[in-house]
C-alpha cells in the first residue's frame, strides 16, 4: 500500500522541502504540490490523494477552508489531512480537530518529527485494512487503532551524551522496519556509525521504547536485534 500525498503550502521552497521529507519515508509517494486553496481543491479532485500535508496560511484563504469545502464535496471521498503550520492559535487547533485532521505539527520541525507522524499514520492504515477483512471488532482492536495514530514519545531531552535528533532518527528507523534490526542494519539505514547506533539503541531499550531480542546461531555469541515496542 502506497499513501499518495499532496503537499499544500504557499511557499514553494517549503513545499519542496516537505515533499523531500515525505519521499524519504517508506510507503509514501508525493503526487503533487499546491500553493492556494483553489489549487488544493483542484488537485484533490484530479489526483485523488490519500493524505494532505496542509498549511493553514494560504494566499486565498485558510487550509481549514480546504477541509470545510472537501467535507461538503460530493465528488468523492475526502482525503485525510495532517496540518503543518506556524499557527499556534488554540482556535485553529480545535477547528482542525473538529474537521477531522489526523494531526497538527507546528513549524519549525525536522524531518524526524514528520517521519514519526507519517509512520504512525501508515501503521494506522495498515491496521484499519487488516480489521476491514474481519466481520466485527472488539475493544482491544479499537484501542490499538487509536494508539497507532499517536507516535510514542521519544525523550525530547535525552540523557547526557545523547542527541535528540539522532535518537528520533534511530527510533523512526525501527518504526519503519518490517522486523527487528541489528545495530549494523540500523546504522546503515540512518547513516550513523555502528557504535553510535548501538549506544542509542541500548538507550531506547532502557527507556522501554525498544525491545532487545537475541538471535542464536549455530555457534558463537547471540546476535542482538532491536524491535520497536508498539
Amino acid at each position: 500500500m502506497t499513501i499518495r500525498t499532496l503537499v499544500v503550502d504557499d511557499d514553494f521552497r517549503v513545499s519542496h522541502i516537505h515533499s523531500e521529507y515525505v519521499g524519504r519515508v517508506a510507503g509514501y509517494e508525493v503526487v503533487g504540490e499546491a500553493a492556494t486553496v483553489e489549487q488544493a481543491l483542484q488537485a484533490v479532485r484530479a489526483l485523488h490523494p490519500d493524505l494532505l500535508l496542509l498549511d493553514i496560511f494560504l494566499p486565498d484563504g485558510s487550509g481549514l477552508d480546504v477541509l470545510r469545502r472537501l467535507t461538503g464535496d460530493e465528488g468523492g471521498a475526502r482525503p485525510d489531512a495532517l496540518v503543518i503550520t506556524a499557527d499556534r492559535d488554540i482556535a485553529s487547533v480545535r477547528t482542525a480537530m473538529k474537521l477531522g485532521a489526523v494531526g497538527y505539527i507546528v513549524k519549525p520541525f525536522g524531518s524526524a518529527d514528520l517521519a514519526e507522524r507519517l509512520t504512525a499514520y501508515r501503521e494506522l492504515q495498515h491496521r484499519v485494512d487488516a480489521l476491514g477483512r474481519a466481520s466485527e471488532t472488539d475493544q482491544a482492536d479499537v484501542d490499538a487503532l487509536f494508539s497507532a495514530a499517536r507516535p510514542p514519545a521519544v525523550p525530547r531531552v535525552p540523557a547526557k551524551g545523547h542527541s535528540a535528533p539522532t535518537l528520533a532518527l534511530l527510533h523512526q528507523a525501527l518504526r519503519g522496519a518490517r522486523g527487528a534490526l541489528s545495530a549494523a542494519e540500523a546504522a546503515e539505514l540512518t547513516g550513523v556509525s555502528r557504535a553510535t547506533a548501538q549506544r542509542y539503541l541500548s538507550y531506547l531499550v532502557r527507556e522501554g521504547l525498544v525491545r532487545l531480542e537475541l538471535r542464536y546461531g549455530a555457534t558463537g555469541r547471540p546476535e542482538h536485534r532491536y524491535r520497536i515496542v508498539h
